[in-house]
């Protein structure tokens, strides 16, 4: 396919997951939701399973078919050696109810996987397949809203705390002082079901009691465990992963603010809006709160066991409108654009971009064209393309991008 053009209308595609809001996504881009579906992620990107459209001569065209067709035009032979493919995928994330325990992996971890279940003949859409592809899954966050999040073990002194405030935990405080993080979490994670139930029972209805009469808050684990039962006439089959929550640092991220999180770090997104940008990679290990697959034995193989202390990062200001998150990867870039009254962004893209807009309107020029984008609207741009961005009043816009060098 010929391309005449270097910037193209984005559209990207939702997906319903249980966990998701059912308004601020179709509220953000812009269509009515009428049978009141969950939407939990808009993707845009070039996944194979859920690639974005560009729009061509009117007409939209599978992003993955058109960089596969001209590999040169559209993400530049310098990012398929390395990569094989746009390395990035980016998401706009409504989580109303909390989403997995989670771990990734590696790179080489990865296709190590994915080899083995390939050799299985396991099929790549079968429930127990734990590896899509051959390729690790780094991701950022950037809060849209107040955003809470599990990431990675308490330090040390903290975890210990915890174990001796928690009555039904106290007997775990000797383990964890003779087998460390390892031996905790694999002891809690392989125990049987009428163990877990045994012993968590009264610790929900405790927190249940508390969360009814006001006395729990966000930065308590107590309040999501509480959150998980509301409602529900049993407590039974109680979910392992609620060790998790005790066991992780609870994370509250403002408005603008960004978390990196590596392959190793066990983690969970507990409630709120935010941009997401991972390597375009469908390879999670899951360990409990999902009806989804667990493999706990692949899942304690990959995880970091060492106390983090969360870093939430509030961008490096590149100039007064721009800022960038960074991000200890090759696969991807997020910067965040902030245009007020006669403000203009000015960039050449060095490849392939995808912006989009979640405030206000803007309009994208080039020496071909200028195109009016507005709230939920998304562009890609093509390596090479000089481009600016104005707004007459405010607008803010997210750009992922491949951080190319020379090197």
């Amino acid at each position: 396919m010929q391309l005449k053009e270097k910037i193209f209308r984005l559209k990207g595609k939702v997906q319903h997951y249980a966990w998701g809001g059912f308004d601020f996504i179709p509220s953000l881009i812009g269509f009515a939701n009428t049978e009141h579906k969950p939407c939990a992620e808009y993707w845009m990107g070039a996944h194979p399973s859920a690639s974005s459209d560009i729009l061509v001569n009117n007409q939209p065209v599978s992003l993955y078919q058109v960089i596969n067709e001209d590999i040169a035009e559209t993400i530049t032979d310098k990012v398929f050696q390395q990569f094989g493919e746009l390395p990035y995928l980016l998401k706009i994330l409504d989580v109303k109810d909390m989403l997995s325990i989670q771990v990734h992996p590696t790179k080489a971890e990865a296709i190590k996987g994915f080899e083995a279940e390939e050799a299985a003949e396991i099929p790549i859409n079968a429930p127990n397949r734990n590896y899509k592809d051959r390729n690790h899954k780094p991701e950022v966050m950037v809060a849209l809203s107040e955003f809470w999040l599990l990431h990675g073990f308490k330090q040390e002194a903290a975890l210990e705390r915890t174990l001796e405030d928690v009555q039904e935990f106290n007997i775990f405080l000797p383990l964890f002082k003779r087998a460390g993080y390892k031996g905790l979490y694999q002891f809690v994670m392989e125990m049987s079901q009428e163990d877990i139930d045994r012993l968590l029972f009264n610790l929900v209805k405790r927190e249940l009691r508390k969360k009814e009469y006001n006395e729990l808050t966000k930065d308590q684990p107590g309040w999501w465990v509480a959150k998980l039962f509301e409602g529900k006439e049993e407590i039974k089959n109680i979910d392992r992963g609620i060790f998790s929550i005790y066991f992780f640092n609870i994370v509250k991220a403002e408005k603008g603010d960004a978390v990196f999180q590596g392959a190793g770090v066990p983690h969970a997104y507990l409630e709120g809006q935010n941009v997401e940008l991972m390597a375009n990679s469908d390879n999670v290990l899951r360990g409990g709160l999902t009806p989804k697959h667990i493999d706990v034995t692949e899942l304690m193989k990959h995880t970091s066991f060492v106390g983090v202390t969360p870093n939430v990062m509030k961008g490096n200001n590149i100039d007064a409108i721009e800022k960038n998150y960074p991000c200890p990867v090759p696969d991807f870039g997020i910067n965040k654009i902030e245009l007020n009254g006669d403000d203009k962004y000015g960039s050449i893209a060095h490849s392939l971009e995808i912006l989009i807009v979640i405030e206000g309107a803007g309009v994208v020029n080039s020496k071909q064209l200028n195109m009016v984008i507005k709230k939920g609207e998304s562009v890609a741009v093509l390596p090479g393309q000089e481009y600016t961005v104005a707004s007459s009043g405010h607008c803010l816009l997210f750009k992922a991008f491949v951080p190319v060098t020379d090197k």
